[in-house]
């Protein structure tokens, strides 16, 4: 599957509602991360809504780590590497917090889950293909 074909894939995930938002991204890096999507998906399954409900860090980029985590197998690089993917997120969309995006404080939505779901499935698609 390609880069363009992940992105509405995992969106079409977060859409249905079978999904949260970390396991739409996950489960489109089966193939990389080496995992079934049983496993990717139960992996994932606490993070929706920001982190267990919380609306702290957005699912969709803790799905991005998880699959980082996966293919790296290292945590030093896997850090480094979640950072870039944390603030390349963060200049396109303007936070990184759930509740920032959804605009809960604020009253002004940043960005929809279904966008964070696609802008954090293509930077991890960008690195991957760098790897």
């Amino acid at each position: 599957m390609n880069s363009e074909d992940k992105v509405l894939r995992a969106v079409e995930l977060k859409k249905s509602g079978a999904c949260n938002c970390a396991q739409s991204v996950a489960c489109v890096f089966c193939e990389e991360a080496g995992v079934d999507i049983d496993t990717m998906r139960a992996v994932t399954s606490a993070f929706g809504t920001g982190m267990g409900t919380t609306y702290g860090t957005c699912g969709a980029l803790v799905g991005a780590g998880v699959v980082l985590g996966l293919v790296e197998r290292d945590r030093v690089r896997a850090r480094a590497v979640m950072k870039e993917v944390m603030e390349q997120f963060e200049q396109r969309n303007g936070a990184t917090v759930c509740r920032a995006l959804k605009g809960l404080d604020s009253g002004k939505m940043l960005r929809s889950c279904n966008d964070c779901v696609a802008d954090a499935t293509e930077i991890t698609c960008k690195y991957l293909s760098q790897k």
